[in-house]
């Protein structure tokens, strides 16, 4: 009986190890986004291609990733909206438990602070009613993938020059993967120095999707 239930923990375990590394981590959070080469997982994780395969291998071996054959590529997907979940709830309880990632997140998340009490139904509601806008602006491949409902994208590299196109009268929530990313915050920063109205939305869409809100793609 012993040895049965030292195969179980051993079996669960496995996902323990798939995930023990900080680049396997992120590079979740990039599939969380959608399909992806390992090309553009390595290029985004900023590292070579050969160790980008090599952790894809890991993650892999643990049915946290999926792979499927589109003419001469090869894309990575996650196996299921589970494991974005898993993803979430992970970095949600080391926010809760540990201090120096709280620290760490306060020198992302500028503005972010000025939605407290906004719920997201709120923003939502806002949003559809053009009393503010969501802003997307990750890569156009990504909000194509999925993205939250009524959100415009403009992705952060495009942002300084088409600025122009966006109101001024309405307010701009910008976001990007999540907490981690750095993207809204840029966003953020440029849009309040050119006189926007401008906040930082911590969730992306995996978030959102964890905490049963709807998605669009």
């Amino acid at each position: 009986m012993r040895e049965l239930k030292n195969q179980l923990y051993e079996q669960v375990a496995r996902i323990g190890k798939a995930v023990a590394s900080p680049k396997r981590l992120e590079l979740i959070e990039l599939l969380c986004q959608g399909e992806k080469t390992v090309e553009m997982l390595a290029a985004q994780s900023e590292i070579s291609v050969k160790l980008a395969s090599a952790h894809l291998k890991e993650l892999r071996l643990a049915r946290l990733v999926d792979t499927r054959k589109d003419g001469k590529y090869v894309l990575y997907r996650l196996a299921s909206t589970s494991v974005a979940d898993l993803w979430v709830n992970l970095r949600s309880e080391a926010e809760e438990r540990l201090v120096e990632l709280q620290m760490a997140l306060t020198s992302i998340v500028e503005h972010g602070d000025e939605l407290q009490g906004v719920s997201r139904a709120d923003i939502l509601r806002r949003a559809a009613a053009g009393e503010v806008l969501v802003l997307d602006v990750r890569p156009e491949d990504e909000y194509a993938a999925a993205h939250l409902p009524h959100a415009r994208s403009l992705p952060v590299e495009e942002l300084k020059r088409r600025i122009a196109e966006l109101p001024k009268n309405v307010p701009v929530v910008a976001y990007c993967r999540g907490p981690f990313c750095l993207m809204a915050k840029d966003a953020v920063e440029l849009l309040r120095k050119k006189g926007y109205q401008a906040f930082h939305l911590t969730d992306g869409v995996a978030e959102w999707r964890a905490r049963g809100l709807p998605v669009a793609d």
